[in-house]
C-alpha cells in the first residue's frame, strides 16, 4: 500500500493498516469476491494469466507391446487486466485526527461501501470501459424461464452446466425474482410455499444482489469465474479543496478484474426471449 500525503494533519486515521480497512470488506461482502461464486486470486502483477485447458490429450486402447500414439493437450489462456475503481470521502479535520479504531472504521466504511457497490455493478453487468468486463458482456448458456417456469429453470441449469463440464456452485438472483421464488405454492390453491428455504435450491445458495438485472438469474460454477485483485491499495489524503472548511479528502484506489476462461460452463436463464439470440 502507498500513500500519497499533504500536510493535512490526518495520518492518525491512516496507520499501516489501512488497507484492509478497505480491501477486508470489498473482498468480504463483494458478490464477485463470494467463495461460492467464484475464485479469488491476488497479484502483484499487471496482468493475471489464466490457463485454459481447450482439448484433453487422447488416449486409446492398444494390445501388448502396441505403439502408444503420442498426443498433446490443446492449451490457450484468458489475460486479465485489473482495472482501477476509486473511491472518495469527506470528514472533517477532527475525524481525520482521531486515531481510535471507531473513527479509522467509520472511513474505512464509507470508502468501502462505495467501492463495493462498483465492483458489483461490474461483476454483475455490461458497463463500459474503463470497467472491467462482467457477466453480462459474456456469452453463457441461455435457458428461457416463463412464469412460473423459473423454477424449472433453475434445476435444468444444474444438468445444463453439467453437460458442459461445470458443477453449478451458487445462483445468483435480484430481489424482485427472490420474493417470486418465495412466493411460489406446491399446488394450486395451497397456501404452502414450493421451496422451504427460497436461499438454498438443490442444495445451492440462493445469492440475492439488487445488480443482477430483474429476470435474469444466473447458476455459475466458481471455478469458472475469477476475481483478480491487485495488490497495493492507493490512499491519497488532501484539505486543498476543502481548507477553508477544516474538512480531509480521502481517496482509496484498488485494481480488480474478472476473467471468464470458459463461459460456456455458466447459465443465464432469462425470461426475455430476445436475451436467447443475444450473440
Amino acid at each position: 500500500m502507498s500513500f500519497l500525503t499533504s500536510n493535512t494533519g490526518a495520518d492518525s486515521i491512516l496507520p499501516a493498516e489501512f488497507a484492509a480497512l478497505i480491501t477486508d470488506p470489498v473482498t468480504a461482502e463483494s458478490v464477485a469476491f463470494h467463495p461460492d461464486v467464484a475464485t479469488t486470486i491476488t497479484t502483484g502483477s499487471h496482468e493475471f494469466h489464466i490457463p485454459v485447458l481447450r482439448e484433453d490429450a487422447g488416449a486409446e486402447w492398444v494390445p501388448e507391446g502396441g505403439e502408444i500414439t503420442p498426443d498433446d493437450p490443446t492449451l490457450d489462456e484468458v489475460t486479465v487486466t485489473p482495472a482501477k475503481v476509486a473511491g472518495l470521502t469527506i470528514v472533517s479535520r477532527e475525524l481525520a485526527a482521531d486515531s481510535t479504531p471507531d473513527a479509522q472504521n467509520i472511513v474505512g466504511a464509507s470508502l468501502a461501501r462505495a467501492i463495493i457497490t462498483q465492483v458489483d455493478r461490474a461483476f454483475l453487468g455490461a458497463l463500459p470501459a474503463p470497467a472491467p468486463r462482467g457477466l453480462g458482456s459474456i456469452d453463457p448458456q441461455y435457458l428461457l424461464a416463463e412464469g412460473d417456469n423459473v423454477h424449472d429453470a433453475l434445476i435444468s441449469a444444474v444438468s445444463v452446466a453439467e453437460t458442459n463440464g461445470s458443477v453449478v456452485s451458487a445462483f445468483l438472483v435480484n430481489p424482485s425474482d427472490a420474493n417470486k421464488l418465495a412466493l411460489f405454492k406446491d399446488a394450486a390453491n395451497s397456501n404452502r410455499p414450493l421451496l422451504a428455504d427460497a436461499r438454498v435450491i438443490m442444495g445451492r445458495p440462493v445469492i440475492v444482489n439488487k445488480h443482477v438485472p430483474e429476470g435474469t438469474i444466473w447458476a455459475v460454477d466458481k471455478t469458472k469465474i475469477f476475481s483478480v485483485l491487485r495488490e497495493g491499495t492507493t490512499l491519497a489524503i488532501s484539505d486543498g479543496p476543502f481548507f477553508t472548511s477544516d474538512r480531509v479528502a480521502i481517496r482509496a484506489t484498488l485494481r480488480i478484474g474478472f476473467g471468464f476462461p470458459q463461459p460456456l460452463g455458466l447459465v443465464r436463464i432469462t425470461q426475455d426471449p430476445s436475451d436467447v439470440t443475444t450473440p
